[in-house]
């Protein structure tokens, strides 16, 4: 992999890694140097030797000593070849060979290091990987560069895989440079204080950089004191770096665990860390070790409010009356540097700058605990007890991240009862072993011991007693009963069950819960440390699955791969994201919950209501909530804070009145949502009186409003950028003809320039300036409407391909730890290539394999995988089909449209960085073969919207846009309605249907109060006359049914009521009426001969206030009737099959019935109807929308009190809501209401209300006018009224003087 630098260093800064030298930049500075082939042989050891021509001294590269390398006696995971560089140096690269002329090699290997030939490390990649390839012959030289490097005096190489037919077999190299080292050593009493010159004129930045070592969880690295209560305090608090800063009068820095930047995990592990802050101003930033965080301090710390003094190791205030509670650091300090000066140096030559309290080394002490790492649940480690001893203890301590696992078993020979302690929930659980199928007794101890910190259990026991301490806290101790005695001599087993013997009555009575998985140091038997160098070699114990003299936990929540503030907690094998509350989903909550824009939810099929929209989907940006107006193109509100009139008063170029407007979204998001749409506008109202929006002297702007990014302008609503007028004066229409707005005319009365902002580059409104309000009777009012967006440009950015040879290039996609790509495509073709990006050897690729089957692949270090959907359906059928694609460092996952997802668990340890330097390929591949042949639309790559058409209009091959929608999204046209092609998207087309709104789903209702009529005529007539036949001939193109449908809803109270009435010039009829008992009756007179047919459902009286649901169809002579669904009747007729002339349709009352009319209907017409009607549907004539909607047919006359409601809309009607996307895409179910919701009542009871109301507002008007007139001739002065005044009356204002003056005009564009 040498051969990716900037591809890894490019990674590094994504993962905000600090560089770690010139090594990592590729610096002139050598650093290659081999370190071991000038060792003496003594530096070379090992766990074992196959000979002594097979020593480890024969294991330098490219030698042919001895038998031309290291072989192990026994080929296995146990072995290891060590190397004593000397001293500690900087080592940069390894390389391995195999045993010279043989066919021993070693496949992988682990690299450890370590100071002191204890307590190793292992070398760790990416923060994860941990293996490196090794050879694949025995003479070939494979070299891997350390990124970063290490420092350390002791490296140990561990087999991992060999040639499977042969041995292991070894020739190592290590390159590197000699490692400049000042160290002091603190011993937890000690402290060291560095003063210096303050340099005031040019403060610049201050660095503080060093490394420290140590076992101890707690201590303070450094403390930096300052006035008034300032200080910055780096703090080691459980093994993480805590920086802690005070500002104000503080006494003392805040204590542990509040506030304060938290950095770094696992720090006290006896190994060396590397710390850097610099602090620039407020701003400052914290690296440990590869990981970086900036803060913004709450004020300025580093030069102004900071004494010129550095403490280390403790915070040594001299002079001042403070007590710290804090723990001194206990271990070593490397190179300290502060602006460039060695302070260790200084300390040494005892310079005057330096202050040491207590004892301090400059040599670091390496203290010799050997830690045992259990690597799985079957990890083994036995030790013998000391027999003979009255009494038994046992004491050690451990450190994990599982919540459960089996710590130690005592007593495990048959009969002799014993007992267990085992990890349960993050608690001690202590008691006797359990027989199998008995139920666990005994006690429980500690809380969150799962924390990845080291605890401490100390357990004695004297017969048939066992008492459990935690953390030396005499309070945790807890006592159980052994029944049956526990016998000293007997083994102690830590870990999981042995292999053998009665490990399967161990496995049986301890049920489900596994062996422990973590780290031991410090096992005390009987009051003797147990030696596990010893064990390791053979001589006490025995052990299985383990690693001696290292422990190997892993922060794997260090970095937090959680996206979008995503909780991380982790076992000792896997992290895991909780995506609650965040508003995302998956492994790593990358994907939103949410859709882009009203216009991805409109096609989802959702009606009009308040949703979270996420315009970047997997970007940085949070979901906000917006409403959704669905339109034919949808249009996205979004409210602000200040959408009342407000009345100015006072304001000058001094005093400004200055209204700043906060959104329901961030600047961002707003930015984000403005960009996707096709258009957007603001409605801003201006009402002055003596107030002037430009001085007329010089043209100086008076008032003014800021846009997006708080950028001044003084155009307003209905003219354009630049023009510094309104749009009065663009219309040249203004009540001055030499001013180019109403306001400047100056008038003594309100004037208004009213008008929309629509130039999308300056919306949203973030600002308005009002400075000419504080001359005698001058006042301004104003007042901004929310800010309004239509469609999505990128939800219908498209491009279509026609030859496979073509595709379109874009900059390469940078996905290194997650990656997404989202598209809707549609083709005739059986497969294609969707895109394509590769790198050296990582790739990934999205491709259309067969007609019915989509593939994702991708390579990141680990071996191609590739993820594969297959639809029961051939997905070349040219209609759009969504394809969502991801991968992470947790899992990888495709999907296509709703059907199953297909998913991929990534490897815990294996490589996670997607590193690719190639063009992105959409439409094609760079081979320019196997392209796709069709459209895509909506590309979207991690949050980011790819412009296709724009690239398309410059590419031969490809055109931009791709017509043919409804055969997508045609069956969200509901109820008839017709699905008209756009440019960009559908329409449905309502025209036919008894239903409006963009789906066709909003039924038109009206309420009908008493004596009401409705008429639609079908067709008019000229020459009326008293003949039937003449009437036939008097109208042209006569209508005869042999067949109809009628749909429609109603409820009422009133029986007998006519519901509805249909005539024919030749008298023939129908009627559909409640009779007097509430049943419903449909009457068929078809030949003028015959008494008429009834259809007679008399199951239920329907009078009663119900809504219900009738379908009516006829052919022929069959007529068939369908209540609500369910209840239907199927009536054959006598008196004829064909309805001939139809010459009219009555809703309500019959207002000229005839002589025809049978006395049941003549009963029911006159009375008429009263209540609700809704949705009514007569073949393909909508009589209710021809006659309440604006701009209505002619055909349809209005006779009463029949007004417009919701009266027909059932429980389950559409109501205002907050939707969420589903984890994958689709229609979701609603969820509750946001706001207040209306819910119909009973018919009389709305229609009661509707014909009240409709009768108050037409006496408010009344009265209102009244009331201008009379204002018109009695004019007097309001009192002055103070800004904030109620809208209303403001309002009151405005409209009496435009009633004297006449209505003005007001401009929109």
């Amino acid at each position: 992999m040498g051969s990716v630098p900037g591809a890894f260093l490019q990674t590094l800064l994504v993962l905000s890694a600090q560089s770690w030298g010139a090594a990592l930049a590729g610096s002139p500075y050598h650093c290659e140097e081999p370190l071991v082939s000038t060792l003496p042989s003594s530096s070379f050891s090992s766990s074992s030797e196959l000979s002594s021509s097979h020593s480890p001294s024969f294991a330098r590269l490219n030698r042919r000593d001895g038998a031309g390398g290291w072989t192990p006696l026994v080929s296995n995971k146990n072995q290891w070849l060590q190397i004593d560089l000397g001293e500690r140096v900087e080592v940069t690269a390894v390389a391995t060979q195999g045993g010279y002329g043989s066919s021993d090699w070693v496949t992988s290997y682990i690299l450890m290091f370590s100071d002191s030939g204890r307590n190793w490390k292992q070398y760790r990649r990416e923060d994860s990987i941990s293996g490196f390839l090794g050879n694949a012959n025995a003479d070939s030289v494979v070299q891997h560069r350390l990124r970063p490097p290490l420092e350390a005096r002791y490296l140990r190489f561990l087999p991992v895989a060999w040639n499977p037919d042969s041995r292991i077999g070894m020739r190592v190299e290590a390159y590197g440079c000699a490692h400049r080292s000042e160290v002091i050593d603190f011993d937890g009493e000690s402290s060291l204080l560095y003063r210096f010159i303050q340099n005031t004129r040019s403060p610049g930045t201050d660095i503080i950089s060093l490394k420290f070592k140590t076992l101890q969880s707690d201590g303070i690295l450094f403390h930096r004191d300052g006035r008034n209560g300032n200080c910055i305090t780096l703090e080691l608090v459980k093994g993480k770096l805590i920086l802690f800063i005070n500002s104000g009068n503080a006494t003392q820095p805040s204590p542990p665990g509040q506030g304060g930047l938290a950095l770094g995990s696992l720090l006290d592990d006896g190994h060396w860390h590397t710390v850097r802050l610099e602090c620039s101003g407020r701003g400052l930033n914290l690296t440990v070790d590869r990981h970086s965080r900036p803060i913004w301090a709450p004020a300025e710390l580093c030069h102004a409010d900071l004494d010129p003094e550095i403490s280390f190791g403790g915070i040594l205030a001299p002079g001042k009356p403070m007590v710290f509670p804090r723990k001194n650091f206990r271990g070593c300090l490397e190179n300290i540097n502060f602006n460039g000066e060695d302070v260790i140096g200084l300390a040494k030559q005892q310079g005057p700058q330096i202050l040491v309290t207590g004892t301090v080394a400059f040599a670091c002490a390496n203290p010799q605990t050997v830690p045992a790492t259990f690597l799985s649940a079957q990890s083994h480690l036995a030790l013998p007890g000391s027999p003979g001893a009255d009494a038994a203890s046992v004491s050690f301590q451990f450190r994990t991240w599982n919540r459960a696992g089996l710590l130690l078993s005592w007593g495990t020979r048959p009969g002799s009862g014993g007992f267990f302690l085992a990890l349960q929930d993050g608690r001690l659980h202590v008691g006797p072993r359990a027989s199998p199928g008995q139920a666990q007794s005994g006690a429980r101890t500690g809380v969150g011991l799962n924390d990845g910190q080291w605890h401490s259990v100390s357990v004695t026991s004297t017969w048939g007693h066992l008492s459990v301490m935690v953390d030396d806290d005499v309070a945790s101790t807890v006592h159980t009963t052994v029944p049956v005695g526990v016998h000293p001599g007997d083994a102690y087993h830590f870990g999981g069950c042995p292999a053998h013997g009665s490990g399967s009555d161990c496995s049986r009575s301890l049920g489900p819960l596994g062996g422990f998985q973590g780290c031991l140091r410090l096992i005390s038997i009987d009051g003797q440390e147990v030696d596990l160098i010893s064990v390791q070699q053979g001589a006490v114990g025995n052990f299985s699955d383990l690693l001696i003299d290292t422990c190997g936990i892993l922060d794997r929540c260090l970095p937090n791969y959680c996206e979008h503030e995503g909780t991380c907690s982790q076992t000792w094998t896997a992290f895991h994201c909780d995506c609650s509350s965040t508003g995302y989903t998956g492994a790593t909550c990358h994907r939103s919950l949410y859709e882009p824009s009203c216009e991805a939810y409109k096609h989802l099929g959702h009606a009009s209501g308040f949703y979270n929209i996420d315009p970047d989907g997997s970007g940085p940006l949070k979901p906000f909530q917006a409403f959704c107006n669905m339109t034919d193109v949808p249009w996205t509100v979004l409210q602000h804070n200040g959408s009342a009139l407000t009345r100015v008063k006072g304001a000058s170029l001094e005093n400004p009145h200055r209204a700043v407007f906060q959104y329901t979204a961030s600047a961002e998001q707003l930015l984000a949502s403005v960009d996707r749409a096709r258009h957007c506008q603001q409605e801003l109202e201006l009402h002055c009186r003596r107030s002037r929006l430009q001085d007329p002297r010089d043209g100086t702007a008076l008032s003014w409003w800021a846009g997006r990014a708080n950028e001044t302008h003084t155009y307003w609503g209905g003219s354009f950028p630049g023009a510094h007028q309104c749009a009065c004066g663009l219309e040249r229409d203004c009540l001055d003809p030499q001013y180019g707005c109403n306001c400047d005319a100056d008038r003594d009365e309100w004037t208004s320039d009213v008008g929309v902002l629509s130039h999308r580059e300056h919306l949203p409104v973030t600002q308005i300036v009002i400075t000419d309000a504080d001359r005698p009777g001058s006042e301004a009012a104003y007042k901004l409407g929310p800010l309004q967006c239509q469609g999505d440009g990128s939800f219908w950015n498209s491009a279509s391909f026609h030859t496979e040879a073509s595709y379109l290039h874009f900059p390469t996609f940078h996905g290194e730890l997650s990656a997404d790509v989202s598209f809707f495509f549609k083709t005739t073709a059986s497969s294609g290539v969707f895109l394509e990006n590769l790198g050296i050897t990582d790739f990934i690729s999205l491709e259309l394999r067969s007609p019915a089957e989509v593939a994702f692949s991708f390579d990141v270090g680990n071996g191609p995988c590739e993820l594969t959907v297959q639809s029961p359906t051939p997905l070349s059928d040219n209609r759009w089909h969504l394809v969502r694609a991801e991968r992470n460092v947790k899992e990888a996952l495709l999907q296509v449209d709703l059907l199953p997802p297909s998913t991929r668990q990534a490897p815990e340890d294996g490589h996670r960085l997607l590193q690719l330097n190639s063009q992105l390929f959409v439409g094609g591949t760079a081979a320019r073969q196997r392209g796709f042949l069709g459209c895509i639309r909506a590309l979207q790559v991690n949050g980011r919207t790819l412009d296709l058409e724009g690239r398309a209009k410059v590419t031969p091959g490809v055109e931009p846009g791709c017509p043919g929608h409804c055969s997508t999204y045609g069956h969200l046209c509901l109820h008839g309605g017709q699905c008209r092609e756009r440019h960009q998207g559908f329409s449905c087309d309502c025209e036919l249907s008894a239903y409006t709104g963009p789906f066709c789903s909003s039924e038109i209702s009206a309420y009908f109060g008493t004596g009401s009529s409705v008429t639609y005529n079908f067709q008019e007539y000229h020459s009326p006359s008293t003949n039937a036949s003449s009437h036939a001939a008097s109208f042209q193109g006569e209508t005869t049914l042999t067949q109809e449908t009628i749909a429609f809803s109603f409820r009422t109270v009133q029986a007998p009521s006519l519901l509805l009435y249909v005539d024919s010039f030749y008298k023939e009829y129908l009627s559909v009426i409640l009779a007097k008992n509430g049943s419903l009756q449909i009457r068929y007179k078809l030949d003028t001969h015959q008494d008429p047919d009834v259809v007679n459902l008399n199951f239920r009286n329907m009078a009663d206030g119900k809504l219900y649901h009738v379908n009516i169809s006829r052919e022929d002579g069959v007529v068939f009737v369908e209540v609500n669904q369910k209840t239907w009747r199927q009536v054959s007729l006598s008196s004829g099959t064909a309805f001939r002339a139809i010459k009219s349709l009555v809703l309500g009352r019959i207002l000229e019935p005839g002589g025809h009319v049978d006395a049941e209907t003549a009963r029911a017409g006159a009375r008429g109807f009263s209540g609700c009607l809704s949705a009514l549907q007569f073949q393909r004539v909508a009589p209710l929308k021809a006659a309440l909607l604006p701009g209505r047919s002619g055909r349809a006359s209005v006779r009463g009190p029949v007004a417009r409601s919701s009266c027909g809309a059932g429980e389950d009607a559409a109501r205002e809501r907050t939707h969420a996307r589903a984890e994958y895409p689709g229609p979701v179910d609603e969820g509750e209401p946001i706001a207040g919701e209306t819910r119909g009542d009973s018919a009389v009871i709305g229609g009661v209300i509707a014909v009240v109301m409709f009768f108050l507002l037409c006496l408010a008007a009344i009265a209102v006018r009244l009331y201008q007139q009379r204002n018109l001739y009695t004019p007097k002065e309001a009192p002055p009224e103070s800004h904030g005044t109620n809208e209303a009356v403001l309002r009151r204002e405005l409209s009496v003087q435009n009633a004297a003056r006449g209505t003005q005009k007001e401009h929109f564009v």
